[in-house]
C-alpha cells in the first residue's frame, strides 16, 4: 500500500485526474463482475471468475496505456496526426465491407490468431480528434477562407464520421458533435461551424437514401424504428421496465456489491445498461458519484485548457474529454429513458476491449498536456524568482 501510495505522489499532471482514471476503473471491474453473472452460466458454464478476470487484464492494460501516453511528450502526437488519419480510413473503408458483423452491424474486424474482435471506431475517433486540434492549431490564425477551413477540418470530420454512421450512427454522432464543439473552442469563424452543420445535414441526407436502397449496407429500420418507438412511447417495454425496476430497488445505498437481481432480465446489463445495475447496487450514491467523476474530469480538462500555453495542447485535451464526457452522459441518459438506446458503453466502466483500451489511451493524453502545463507552470514561478532576485540584487 506505501508502495501504492509513493508511486501516486511520484505521478505529474493532474492528480485529480489520475485518481478519477483509478476510480472509474475499480468501479468497472466490481460493476462488470456482477453485471455479466447470467452470460457466464449460459456461456461459461458457471464461470463467474472468467468475465472478471478479462475486465481486470483489460483495464490493467488499459492503466498501462494510459501511463505510457502520459509519459510522452504531448507534441509527438501532433506529429503522428496526418499518419493516424491516413491509417483509420482504410480500417473503416474495409470495416464497412468486410467486418466482422455482430448483432446485424460491421462495426468490427477480427483479428488473427486471437479471435478477438477490434472495434475501429475507437481508433477512428482517437485520430480524428487528435488531427482536428493539430490542424486547429496550426491554422488557427488564418481560418479565414473555405480552402483553409474546408480542406484540412471539414472534409476529414465528414470522411469519418460517414464512414462510421452506417453501422453506428450514435458513435458518429457523438464524433461529429465533438469535432463541431472543438472548432468552437478553437474559435473558428461561426460560418465554418454552420458549414459543418449543413455538410453533417447532406450526410444523414445521403444516408437516409443510401439505406432505403441498400438495407443492409446503412442500418436505416434501426435508427427509425428507435426513434418512433422512443417518441411514441411503444418502445422495447422489457428493456424500459427493467432498467427502471432496477434504478428503483437501488433506493439510497444500493442492494449493495454483488446483489444485483436485474442482472438476470436487463438485456445489455454489462455495456448498455450498465448505470442501471451500478444504481441497483450502490444505489442513487453510487450513480450520482459515477456522474460526479465525468463532470469532475470534465472541470480538470477545462482548467488544463486555460492554462495550457500552446493551443494544440488546450484543444486535443478538450477534444479528448468532450468525446469521453458526453459518451458518458448519452449512456447515462439511455439507462433513465432520457433518449433512444444508442449503443454507446460508459467509458471505461462498461465490459469492452478496444473501448476501454482507447478509452484510457485517450486519458493518458489528457494527463500528458496536464504534465505539460504543470511543468510550464513551475519553470515560469522559478523565472519569476530568478527575476525578483536580480531586481532585489540592483
Amino acid at each position: 500500500m506505501a508502495t501504492v501510495i509513493k508511486l501516486y505522489q511520484d505521478l505529474k499532471g493532474d492528480k485529480i485526474i489520475w485518481l478519477i482514471v483509478i476510480l472509474l476503473g475499480l468501479f468497472s471491474i466490481l460493476s462488470v463482475y456482477s453485471a455479466t453473472g447470467s452470460m457466464a452460466y449460459n456461456l461459461r458454464g458457471g464461470n463467474t471468475e472468467y468475465y472478471l478476470i478479462q475486465q481486470a487484464i483489460f483495464v490493467t492494460l488499459g492503466g498501462f496505456f494510459t501511463y505510457m501516453c502520459y509519459k510522452w511528450n504531448y507534441i509527438n502526437y501532433s506529429r503522428l496526426a496526418p499518419i493516424l488519419l491516413l491509417i483509420c480510413v482504410p480500417l473503416l473503408v474495409y470495416t464497412v465491407f468486410f467486418g466482422t458483423e455482430i448483432n446485424s452491424a460491421r462495426r468490427w474486424i477480427t483479428i488473427p490468431w486471437i479471435d478477438k474482435t477490434f472495434q475501429t471506431s475507437d481508433f477512428a475517433k482517437l485520430a480524428l480528434i487528435i488531427y482536428v486540434a493539430r490542424s486547429l492549431a496550426v491554422k488557427q490564425e488564418y481560418i479565414k477562407d473555405f480552402h483553409s477551413a474546408f480542406l484540412p477540418i471539414i472534409l476529414p470530420v465528414i470522411i469519418v464520421c460517414g464512414l462510421i454512421a452506417p453501422a453506428d450512427l450514435s458513435t458518429a454522432g457523438l464524433l461529429f458533435i465533438t469535432c463541431m464543439l472543438m472548432m468552437f473552442i478553437g474559435r473558428v469563424s461561426l460560418k465554418y461551424v454552420g458549414l459543418l452543420v449543413l455538410m453533417g445535414i447532406v450526410l444523414a441526407s445521403i444516408l437516409i437514401l443510401l439505406g432505403a436502397a441498400f438495407p443492409d449496407f446503412v442500418r436505416l429500420d434501426t435508427w427509425v424504428s428507435r426513434i418512433t418507438e422512443f417518441s411514441s412511447g411503444m418502445g422495447d417495454k422489457h428493456q424500459v421496465n427493467q432498467s427502471n425496476i432496477a434504478i428503483a430497488q437501488g433506493g439510497w445505498f444500493g442492494l449493495g456489491p454483488g446483489n444485483s437481481v436485474q442482472r438476470d432480465y436487463l438485456p445489455m446489463a454489462y455495456a448498455d445498461f450498465i448505470y442501471a445495475i451500478i444504481c441497483e447496487e450502490y444505489g442513487l450514491i453510487g450513480g450520482l458519484s459515477i456522474l460526479g467523476l465525468y463532470l469532475w474530469l470534465l472541470f480538470r480538462c477545462l482548467s488544463i485548457v486555460t492554462k495550457s500555453p500552446k493551443a494544440f495542447g488546450a484543444i486535443l485535451a478538450m477534444g479528448l474529454c468532450l468525446n469521453i464526457v458526453i459518451q458518458a452522459f448519452a449512456n447515462i441518459a439511455v439507462s433513465v429513458q432520457l433518449v433512444p438506446v444508442t449503443g454507446l458503453t460508459l467509458p471505461l466502466v462498461s465490459m469492452g476491449g478496444t473501448s476501454i483500451l482507447f478509452t484510457c489511451i485517450a486519458l493518458g493524453i489528457i494527463l500528458s498536456v496536464s504534465k505539460y502545463v504543470e511543468e510550464a507552470k513551475i519553470k515560469r514561478l522559478e523565472l519569476n524568482e530568478i527575476e525578483e532576485v536580480n531586481a532585489s540584487h540592483n
